[in-house]
């Protein structure tokens, strides 16, 4: 498989990439989708932008992709509106699903008339076929492709300007194991490359080991932003021994704060020799010593399950974005736009150089 090392660009120059969204909402009708949302997307660095189904996360995309009007605040990139970049496609590429495809069309003739919108050679095209790692299914027709085929499609069109900013809705989705770790290397490629990426992710596990800073939201409100790390708080260890009232009083002694837990002891420090070595002056005997985290998951957990985070859509059992269900969300005359901002005429049109193969 071809790596990302081999092919890919440096980001277009004379932008930033800075993604700002402030005081963002989107109302329909009495249903609040998003409400007052503000988080920043700095160059360089992969963003993972979590919450549960119908937090608001891909309304959230819609509207800083002009797919979707706000009712209040902006959501911008290098302070410009997505409608007001000229050739938006150079600057910023998306990826808001893997459905979006003319069926009867081949991936290259896909990635062609996005091309031509976006002013890109047909060289490019097949530079990102190669790139994503599906060149033999170029001539394959789009309703044929498997979902994580279908994702790799789409990350390709994403690509197909040299954006500086990448957007993508779900880019694990249908990968098996051996096509997540590539994305994971790719993602983090492109970053140090310098671009911006935002990507929205369910599979906490997964994002845990690619992003850099996160943005975690429940029923359109943000409830935590800042790196994983500093979401995680401070590093703690988790402690058994022999007499746990002369350990606490040694570490109490030390500086160490330490607090009962589980039938042991929770030490916040980062250092377990330090521990070791503490008891063994203070002629304790250890059981047990390991590092405890707060994993991402269990933070995501602890913040959305809570009090008034937890999901709204839980009692009514829907699942999408603008909470259609019983007695809340838009009506059925209100469906959201979607696909990736591109004329949907041209990706429909009926390709005269496909009748001929």
């Amino acid at each position: 498989m071809t790596t990302a090392r081999s092919e890919s660009r440096s980001p277009a120059s004379g932008t930033s990439g800075f993604i700002q969204v402030r005081g963002l909402t989107k109302r329909f009708g009495s249903f609040t989708a998003v409400d007052d949302l503000d988080f920043d997307v700095e160059p360089g660095r992969v963003t993972g932008f979590l919450g549960p189904n119908g937090s608001g996360k891909t309304t959230t995309l819609r509207m800083l992709l002009g797919l979707v009007r706000p009712t209040v605040g902006t959501g911008t990139i290098d302070g410009h509106r997505y409608a007001d970049i000229p050739n938006p496609l150079t600057v910023v590429g998306s990826a808001l699903e893997a459905t979006n495809f003319h069926p009867g069309r081949t991936g290259r003739d896909h990635l062609r008339v996005q091309a031509a919108v976006a002013g890109v050679s047909d060289q490019r095209v097949d530079e990102l076929l190669e790139l994503v790692g599906i060149p033999a299914a170029a001539r394959k027709r789009a309703g044929g492709y498997s979902m994580g085929m279908r994702q790799r499609l789409g990350l390709a069109a994403a690509l197909l300007g040299d954006p500086r900013v990448i957007i993508l809705d779900e880019p694990a989705n249908g990968l098996d194991p051996e096509g997540i770790r590539w994305l994971r290397g790719f993602l983090r490629h492109l970053a140090d490359e310098g671009r911006t990426l935002l990507i929205s992710s369910h599979m906490l596990s997964e994002v845990e080991q690619t992003v850099d800073d996160v943005v975690i939201i429940a029923n359109g409100k943000r409830v935590a932003q800042g790196t994983v790390d500093e979401l995680r708080g401070e590093p703690t260890a988790f402690v058994r021994t022999s007499d746990p009232e002369r350990l606490v009083a040694a570490l109490d002694g030390r500086g160490i704060p330490v607090h009962p837990k589980d039938g042991g002891l929770r030490v916040t420090v980062d250092d377990l020799a330090l521990v070791g070595d503490i008891a063994h002056a203070s002629d304790v005997s250890i059981h047990e010593l390991r590092s405890e985290q707060t994993h991402l998951e269990e933070l995501y957990f602890n913040l959305t399950e809570t009090g008034e985070n937890r999901n709204r859509n839980l009692a009514s059992g829907q699942g999408d974005d603008l909470g259609h269900g019983r007695g809340e969300g838009p009506s059925s005359s209100l469906p959201p736009p979607v696909g990736s901002p591109i004329d949907p005429a041209l990706l429909n049109a009926p390709d005269p150089e496909e009748d001929r193969r």
